[in-house]
Formats: structure tokens, sequence, C-alpha cells
């Protein structure tokens, strides 16, 4: 009786097995101690590696991934990223302070890294590479475009004179032309957020439910869209599956069966309309359990480095470039072995020296724009 009852004692002392039940995304995403920062910088370089088979092999390449899934690497972790800007933007809008703070935040993350990225691509890649006269290549126009125009983002200015053109991609610019459509999706949750939408979860079900039935009315119109457009829907599928982890983030269990359950779903439909929305719910339930879930110490002393994805995801291609211009015609893995130490290193003098402080300041601008209460 006696060793029965110590027995029951020793069990109650030991830590239970947790319930995978209770693990709510909700519950789970609180505060920085997350993997999203280390999972954003190996969708980064996935981008990368991505784009080393066109661009030392030429656009007509397709690798493996694309021929096996419908998509290529590179379009599956920018799917990543979306899924994850989702859910932090959501987060964000319903935590700032004001919507100037929300406005500020989101220029301030994305404006200073593209300028800086822009004026090197222009002003020191382009100098450098460039066949033409460094004084003919300045007298031109395009330099200050791929500045000026890439700034606004539309239209866009993917090439300089003189700059790649024996190269199989003659492209120096090339991954940001997926931020207009993020910026288009950030707008659309300023916008939601201006009609009350996320302050009720009954109106963010329904603005859900009404971008999907509008995605598969322009999806099944597909042919006479514009390739803008189309890309948009495309990006704007997995930002949306973000926001609707963010909603239901409450309801919603973090569990490997609901990883394998999605992407089962996503297999089984991958010739239907469909597999772009079960996809990109696969990707939200993978990306949101590798975040949350693994909390090794190793993996969560990664956000002490940086937030190093942007940065990786400008300087990539440009310096992808540079390497078919130093060192002739390559294969995509001596591509990738040139250009990511360089890529790796301005990305961290990017955070250091321009994105972090940047972001920094929005105190000091905010005490600076706010009018003072008499």
């Amino acid at each position: 009786m006696i060793e029965a009852q110590r027995s029951r004692a020793a069990s109650a002392d030991r830590p239970s097995a947790p319930d995978w039940r209770g693990l709510r995304l909700g519950t789970l995403a609180t505060g920085r101690d997350n993997n999203l920062n280390l999972i954003r910088m190996l969708a980064a370089i996935g981008v990368l590696i991505s784009h080393a088979v066109p661009i030392s092999q030429g656009p007509e390449f397709v690798e493996p991934l694309k021929e096996l899934t419908g998509y290529s690497l590179g379009t599956l972790c920018v799917m990543v990223f979306f899924v994850i800007s989702g859910f932090l933007i959501t987060a964000s809008y319903e935590r700032t302070s004001s919507r100037r703070s929300f406005l500020l935040a989101r220029g301030l993350r994305l404006i200073p890294g593209l300028l800086i990225n822009l004026l090197f691509v222009a002003f020191v890649l382009g100098v450098v590479m460039t066949r033409l006269p460094v004084a003919q290549y300045l007298s031109g126009s395009e330099p200050y475009a791929v500045v000026l125009r890439n700034m606004a983002l539309v239209p866009l200015v993917y090439e300089l004179p003189g700059v790649l053109d024996d190269a199989p991609y003659t492209a120096i610019v090339g991954s940001i032309w997926t931020l207009r459509h993020e910026v288009i999706c950030y707008a659309a949750v300023f916008l939601a957020g201006l009609l009350g939408i996320w302050q009720r979860q009954l109106w963010s079900v329904l603005a859900l439910a009404a971008y999907g039935m509008l995605w598969l009315a322009i999806t099944v119109a597909d042919p006479a869209m514009p390739t803008l457009a189309r890309q948009f829907v495309g990006l704007s599928m997995p930002f949306a599956i973000g926001v609707a982890f963010y909603v239901w983030r409450e309801a919603l269990p973090l569990h490997w069966l609901g990883v394998a359950l999605t992407a089962t779903l996503a297999w089984i439909t991958a010739q239907s309309l469909f597999y772009p929305i079960t996809l990109s719910l696969a990707i939200g339930f993978g990306t949101f359990y590798l975040a949350y879930l693994p909390r090794q110490r190793w993996l969560l002393g990664y956000n002490r480095l940086g937030d190093y994805s942007y940065g990786t995801y400008l300087y990539a291609f440009p310096l992808q470039g540079a390497a078919v211009w130093a060192f002739g015609m390559q294969t995509p893995l001596e591509n990738i072995l040139y250009s990511l130490p360089p890529t790796l290193l301005l990305s961290v003098l990017s955070w250091h020296l321009v994105e972090g402080p940047a972001m920094a300041a929005k105190g000091r601008i905010l005490r600076r724009i706010t009018p003072k209460v008499a």
C-alpha cells in the first residue's frame, strides 16, 4: 500500500507529456521566442539557390522541383515569406499604438534597405560591370531609373546598360518584383483595419471568405489576366492564409498531424483549381509548426544575431549576376558557392548599418511628427 502511494506520488512529480490539443497557435505565438527569423533566412537562401539555375544557365532552364510540384524552390520560399507576413502584419496592426505607427513601421522596414541596395546595384556594381565608359554609363538615364522606378516598385527596371549583355540572364535586378505585391497586401490589412474588420472575428472571417470567392473568380478567368494581376493572385493567397492563421490562432492546434494532413491534401489536389489554396495551407501549417514548437536553445539563439533575411533576399540576385560576370560560364552549384558568401556579408552589414538602425528610429520619428497636446 505504501509502495503504491509512493509510486503514485513519484508519477505525480514527473512532468506529464504535453497534450497536443492544448498547443494552440495563439498560446505559442507570444513574444519573440520563436524560429521565424531563422525560417525566413533559410527561405531567402532557398530563393538564391533557386535563382542559380536561370542566372547561370538561362531563363529557359527549369529546376527539377518545379517539374515535380509545379512550383520552383524560389516560389515556395516566397510563399513562406508571405504566409509569415500575413500573420505578423495583421498582428502588428492589431497591436500597434496608432495607424501612423503602423505605416511608419512598415516603411522603415522596407524602404531604407531597398534604397541602399538599389544605389549599390546602380552605382557600384553597375559602374564596375558595365562595358560602357563610366562617363557614358552615368550620363544615361538607366542607372537613375533603376533607383527611382524600383523604389516606386512600378514600373520596375531590371537591366542596366552594358551590364550582363552576354550573360545567360541579362537582368541585374530580379527578386524585388515581389515587394510591390507585399505592399499591396499590407495596404489591404491597413484598409481592413480602418473598416474595423480586425476588431471582430466574425467580420474577419467574412472578409477572408469574400477574398476567397474573389480569388476563385479571378483564377477561373486566369487566361485573361495581365501578368501583374496573375502574380498578385498567386502571392496574395499565402498572405491570406497567414492572416487566417492569425484570426483563428486561439482555436488552431499545432501538431505534426496538421502538417501531415494539409500536405496530403495539397498532394491530392495538385492537379485541381484549389491547389494554390491547399499548398498555401500546408506551407502555413509547416511554417508555424517549425516556428513555435522546436524550442531548442541553439535554434532560438539565432534571434540574437539579427534578421538578415531581407538583405539576403535583396542582394542575392545582383551578386549572382556579378558572379557570372566575374567568373564566366558556371554551373548552378558554382554560382551558389560564388555568390552566397558576399550575399551573407552584405545582408549582415545591411541589417546592422541600415535596417536595424532605421527600425530603431521609429520612436524618435513618431515623437517628432506627432502633434503635441497642449
